[in-house]
């Protein structure tokens, strides 16, 4: 195992910077074009279409305005019900009540952490209008049931894939299976922009009302296709394109995906061989990925016997310079959540396994010698 100073800090999250991301940045600002829609925001957008083969992509200033925009697109309106895990980033509930529904929170599968989607079609009622999975730490929901059931109800489906960039389910990208596909690219994700996300979508008629939309309402985008002579309001909208500085920065990112993403899975798979002792002596739980199923190394957690040895551990990492995290509180026992939304059934998992679960360092830039000695000192923690 590797020597290290005691000073030294390993921090929770650095965001991935691969080396050309100045360089573009500087060549943005060259281009006399800053406020998106520019030479870098049609790369990272092509990027996205030809690797994930998806039809429509709108980069956005965050996963949290592509929800809202997937909610809109949806036709969500006030008094209908949405379905989603509670166990999950408020963005993924927010922007959906924006539109006046009411979230209707299902059970999740421990071994997963998604939604358990044996527990869905019992949570639909008449006024049920979507679906919302959240692909939790890049591993996939079980895709073909949700999607059964949504054609059997007629019901919408939004993936929340915010970290599920580059994952897959039996060989489709997680985001493009569903009517709509939110991504992420916060600094805490496999590709970075600081702050950005992306919509993305198979069906072109939602081409037009996308676009609207994401312009502040006008038809801006057909002004500078040369289809109109000047643009005009035309409907609702807001400012979710982000700036082409921030593009610029993805694309450098985008352009290294693969070396990005072997580091990721070269520091999971070492965290996940050196951490089957622990599990085999029942002191630890590790990562389940079901079969057909390929996740991105977005995150590596253990889920540990209860909270109060998750607050211990917690503590005996930071003492030693390690900065871990855990996670979500479940949306409905917050107060918004309560205000919202409701519980279908009963909280047999969602809970308890959020408070068993601690998140490790993992970020491109860790180096292995960091993992090496997370690894050493887990390893002497008294379980």
């Amino acid at each position: 195992m590797s020597q290290r100073t005691e000073e030294k800090k390993i921090p929770f999250n650095k965001p991935a910077y691969v080396g050309k991301e100045l360089t573009y940045i500087k060549d943005a600002v060259d281009q006399g074009m800053l406020c998106g829609d520019g030479v870098y925001t049609k790369r990272c957008s092509r990027w996205i279409q030809e690797h994930f083969q998806v039809n429509q992509v709108f980069l956005t200033t965050s996963c949290t305005h592509a929800l809202e925009m997937a909610a809109y697109l949806s036709d969500i309106q006030p008094g209908d019900e949405v379905i989603m895990p509670s166990y999950t980033f408020v963005s993924t509930a927010d922007a959906f009540v924006l539109r006046g529904a009411r979230i209707v929170f299902v059970d999740i599968r421990p071994d997963t952490m998604n939604l358990d989607e044996t527990l869905i079609e019992q949570a639909i009622t008449p006024r049920t209008k979507a679906i919302v999975p959240v692909h939790y730490a890049g591993v996939a929901c079980e895709m073909d049931t949700i999607m059964r059931l949504a054609r059997k109800y007629r019901l919408k489906v939004v993936e929340d894939a915010a970290q599920g960039v580059e994952a897959y389910y039996h060989g489709q990208a997680l985001g493009t299976i569903g009517d709509f596909g939110c991504y992420s690219f916060h600094e805490t994700k496999n590709y970075t922009m600081g702050e950005g996300g992306a919509l993305v979508f198979q069906d072109n008629a939602y081409q037009e009302k996308a676009e609207i939309l994401r312009e502040k309402g006008t038809d801006r985008s057909k002004f500078f296709r040369g289809q109109i002579d000047k643009y005009r309001w035309i409907d609702y909208g807001s400012s979710y394109l982000p700036s082409e500085m921030n593009a610029a920065y993805l694309y450098a990112q985008l352009e290294e995906s693969r070396k990005i993403n072997e580091k990721r899975h070269q520091i999971y798979d070492f965290y996940h061989e050196s951490m089957k002792p622990l599990e085999e002596q029942g002191k630890v739980e590790r990562p389940y990925v079901p079969a057909g199923i390929t996740h991105n190394a977005h995150m590596y957690y253990l889920k540990v016997k209860d909270l109060e040895t998750r607050t211990r551990l917690i503590s005996y990492l930071k003492q030693n310079g390690i900065y871990s995290a855990f996670h979500y509180v479940p949306l409905h026992s917050s107060p918004a959540g309560k205000k919202f939304g409701r519980f279908s059934g009963e909280d047999v998992f969602t809970t308890r396994e959020s408070e068993r679960l601690l998140r490790l360092p993992m970020f491109y830039n860790l180096e292995m010698s960091e993992a090496e000695y997370i690894v050493e000192k887990l390893l002497k923690f008294p379980f």
